[in-house]
């Protein structure tokens, strides 16, 4: 793995925000939270608090994944979203790079998942200890060594995008976890972005959706009340 060197332009950017949430633009290379080790103090939460003092995260995204993050504001809003979350009322969907081409148009992949102990923080399909693992996956665009996914958790495991892309043989592109050589050199980062949130408001209960595309340099920003869809330029 290459060793914790965040970005810092830009520093901070925030997609929206309201009296109950943020929505928070995190880059590729940047923690949600801080490491454990000092160096790795640097992150999204703590950037964010400098300017927003109560913000809390209610969720995470792996370092390397680019994209959207919700944040409450207040206790009340913590707790709902919290509770979104638990009862599976919050639609994520990503868009993903990923080696070589699957044979369907579309599918699902159920696999149960488990930390790799020795191997921490990787996790591994366990059929014995794992726990349920779900993501449906649709191909948005085909080329000749490598296609362009959207990818829909339904459950939200640790690294689940990424083992299942593995365990279905088609391994992201860039990814410094799963990755063989060949596979780490297609892409200069890990290309797995959060470009799609939809959730009940905190404080209203209507159902609310945020859409970044993946970017390069400025990302194209844009907010819409009923889903949307992703532009798959990268």
């Amino acid at each position: 793995m290459n060793p914790y060197n965040p970005p810092k332009h830009p520093h901070l950017e925030v997609f929206y925000e309201d009296e109950a949430i943020l929505i928070a633009i995190k880059p590729s290379g940047l923690l949600t939270v801080p490491g454990r080790e000092a160096h790795k103090k640097d992150c999204l939460i703590n950037r964010l608090t400098k300017h927003y003092p109560t913000a809390t995260i209610v969720h995470r995204l792996d370092m390397e994944t680019s994209g959207l993050v919700v944040l409450a504001l207040d206790k009340v809003s913590q707790s709902a979203l919290g509770r979104a979350f638990q009862q599976r009322k919050v639609e994520k969907r990503y868009l993903a790079w990923i080696d070589g081409n699957p044979a369907s148009d579309f599918g699902s992949i159920d696999l149960p998942l488990f930390p790799d102990w020795p191997n921490r923080p990787l996790q591994k399909v366990d059929y014995e200890n794992g726990k349920p693992s779900l993501t449906h996956w649709r191909v948005m665009e085909r080329r000749d060594d490598r296609a362009l996914v959207m990818l829909t958790p339904h459950t939200g495991r640790s690294h689940q995008l990424r083992v299942h892309m593995k365990a279905m043989g088609h391994t992201i592109l860039g990814d410094p976890l799963y990755a063989d050589e060949r596979v780490l050199g297609m892409a200069p980062r890990l290309m797995l972005h959060a470009g799609h949130l939809s959730f009940p408001h905190p404080h209203t209960g209507d159902i609310i959706s945020f859409n970044l595309p993946p970017f390069q340099g400025e990302p194209a920003k844009e907010m819409t009340s009923n889903g949307g869809n992703f532009s798959i330029g990268w």
